[in-house]
């Protein structure tokens, strides 16, 4: 899959800060398009004692959750952990892995924030720049934000806040589960996205695409040791 390139990787907080200051404005609010049959997810799993990271995407077809297609690349991590800059971690290996890809998915689900992030760019949104594919964020736990808890039964939802602005949606995807923060990444709005996460959680709490997509990367990681 042809990914064209965005920006240079910054190497210090203050470059990527200002990366995302900027690129926040780029990043399109709109309803996922309709007839979504082939969606993708991404993981990323890190070797203990080393620098040494797995990344990988799966494509899957709805409603089946049929494996299409999956790829993978591992590299040295190219970026320090520290909140709120985790796609500078982990979009350069995820990017070299989705360029792999033969087939274009007609959305992503990312394991990671979109808009509910402090500066507005959360990994799912900058994946989203860089595919120019409608991206989904669907994290397991909160960046940012306030909420109310969600009523314990499937498809009960919260508005997730942040300054008085609706950024995401605290989703119950099976009953009496822990919640999942849903929200949009680019050329996605809430309302679809959800329903997108939604219409991906079978038997389990976190949606299939992620599942597969956390499995392939642990069973590289394990055959690296």
């Amino acid at each position: 899959m042809k990914v064209p390139h965005l920006h240079d990787w910054p190497t210090d907080y203050g470059e990527a800060v200002d990366l995302q200051n900027r690129l926040r404005g780029r990043v399109e609010i709109r309803p996922l398009p309709t007839g979504i049959r082939l969606v993708a997810g991404t993981d990323v799993s890190y070797d203990r004692g080393n620098d040494l990271m797995h990344a990988g995407v799966v494509v899957l077809r709805l409603p089946g959750f049929e494996v299409i297609e999956q790829r993978t690349h591992s590299r040295r991590v190219p970026f320090p952990y520290i909140p709120g800059l985790l796609s500078f971690r982990e979009l350069p290996p995820l990017l070299e892995a989705a360029r792999l890809l033969d087939t274009r998915p007609d959305a992503v689900i990312a394991d990671g924030q979109g808009l509910a992030h402090m500066r507005g760019l959360g990994l799912a949104s900058h994946l989203g720049l860089w595919l120019g594919i409608p991206t989904v964020g669907c994290a397991k736990s909160r960046l940012v934000g306030e909420h109310r808890e969600p009523g314990e039964e499937r498809e009960r939802r919260a508005r997730l806040w942040v300054e008085g602005r609706v950024v995401g949606s605290v989703v119950r995807t099976r009953r009496s589960v822990k919640p999942v923060y849903v929200s949009p990444g680019h050329l996605a709005d809430i309302p679809s996205s959800v329903r997108l996460v939604l219409r991906c959680c079978s038997r389990y709490r976190l949606p299939e695409t992620t599942r597969a997509a956390h499995r392939l990367v642990n069973e590289v990681r394990a055959a690296d040791l």
